[in-house]
């Protein structure tokens, strides 16, 4: 017999199954009518990944200019400035792009000619010990010397610079280390003239009295240490993440709810538990500076590359390291130079992992752009493939699509908000 529901017993019957539903929703996602449950242990992770918990920036001992503002100011104007290389087309800014969370967005980086690596993102490294995928570089400052004087990258020379920076900065330059030499005797100071591969520019260099190359050179250091102030100002943003993380640790679960999405939520407690992707992105800034080989495929036609097995031999040699003679820092400031590991099958294909934050923005993905979206890295890590050298730290997670896709979902709320 057909039942006929009067007003009222209508207006019950939906206000019971809105109850229902509601009840069921908390029970099968956590979150949402439920508060998500953190456990102590797991806040504790959540505050140190909280872009809060990022410490004050300590000095950089080997940089006495590293806060100076007019070192500042002069180096975000060289960062930018094209004249600066071989072609008078490419600048520290055509690989780290401000829009682009200062990277280019290419599998590898474009100067006057193609290198063989991606170009990593700038913001937080001033907290970092090492510098470049394989960390061949211990200072900002030592870093941003290399690119200059590489063939693929702005493939100028010392003489050219340090000439420059008579021509259009010399005010500027003065202004913060005092009297710039007069390079404009060709004789002495011929161009192109560096150590570096070519051959002429070579030549030049060493025909060079050794007094004008420690001139020229410390000069050419000094541009260095600019470009390191300025790339010390350069900080990641706050993300919705971090609004999250605040609302929780304020104990207001109920304005937590409303930033972080079901599946970000359940992403975020993967990302922390059993994905764990803590063991290299941890921290404030959500990598842990040191160097893991995730057995990442070579690219086919590359030369070799050994990541930190090779660039920990390169960082001993380097003429401009902690312990050299152009750095500021006292010897006892350079214990993690000396006290580094050097060699061992750990450092055979071993790269650096790049901040997470901003991750979203910054495909493709790895030290040569082995990946074009996150979801390929993530199957990666799940699948966990031997290496090509080495040995993987990777071991088979065992994760299902739909978890792979909230991990994804999670990763894109660290994105800086605008």
């Amino acid at each position: 017999m057909a039942i006929r529901l009067t007003t009222t017993m209508t207006k019950r019957y939906f206000i019971l199954t809105g109850i229902l539903l509601t009840l069921s929703a908390g029970i099968l996602f956590g979150c949402g009518a439920q508060p998500t449950a953190w456990t102590d242990a797991e806040v504790e992770i959540l505050q140190s990944l909280w872009i809060g918990s990022l410490p004050a920036l300590e000095p950089d001992p080997s940089n006495q200019y590293a806060d100076d503002e007019l070192a500042i100011a002069l180096g975000e104007k060289l960062f930018a400035d094209t004249r600066f290389s071989s072609n008078g087309k490419v600048a520290c800014a055509t690989c780290h792009v401000a829009e682009k969370d200062f990277q280019d967005g290419l599998p590898r980086a474009q100067g006057v000619g193609t290198t063989n690596r991606r170009a990593m993102p700038i913001a937080g490294t001033a907290y970092s010990p090492w510098f470049f995928w394989d960390g061949r570089k211990d200072s900002q400052w030592a870093q941003a010397l290399g690119p200059l004087e590489s063939a693929v990258e702005h493939g100028g020379t010392r003489t050219q610079y340090v000439k420059l920076i008579g021509a259009f900065y010399k005010d500027e330059y003065e202004a913060v280390f005092g009297a710039l030499p007069d390079f404009s005797d060709a004789s002495r100071f011929p161009e192109p003239a560096a150590p570096v591969s070519d051959e002429a520019a070579a030549a030049n260099w060493e025909a060079m009295t050794a007094e004008d190359r420690e001139a020229v050179t410390r000069v050419y250091v000094n541009m260095g240490k600019t470009i390191a102030a300025y790339e010390r100002t350069i900080m990641p943003g706050e993300s919705r993440f971090d609004q999250y993380v605040k609302s929780i640790l304020a104990n207001d679960s109920a304005a937590a709810e409303t930033i972080l999405s079901d599946d970000e939520i359940a992403g975020l407690k993967l990302f922390i538990g059993e994905a764990n992707c803590t063991r290299c992105h941890n921290g404030a800034l959500f990598t842990d500076n040191d160097f893991h080989n995730t057995g990442v495929p070579a690219i086919e036609n590359l030369p070799e590359d050994t990541g930190r097995a090779l660039g920990a031999q390169q960082v001993l040699a380097d003429e401009f390291n902690c312990l050299s003679v152009y750095s500021d820092a006292a010897p006892e400031d350079c214990s993690g130079l000396k006290f580094m590991l050097t060699e061992g099958e750990a450092l055979e294909r071993a790269y650096k992992p790049p901040s997470l934050r901003d991750v979203a923005q910054r495909a493709p993905y790895m030290h040569a752009g082995q990946f074009t979206t996150l979801e390929g890295v993530l199957s990666h890590y799940n699948e966990a493939p031997a290496a090509p050298m080495g040995h993987t730290e990777l071991e088979l997670l065992h994760l299902s699509e739909a978890q792979l896709t909230q991990i994804v979902a999670f990763l894109k709320t660290l994105s800086s908000i605008k």
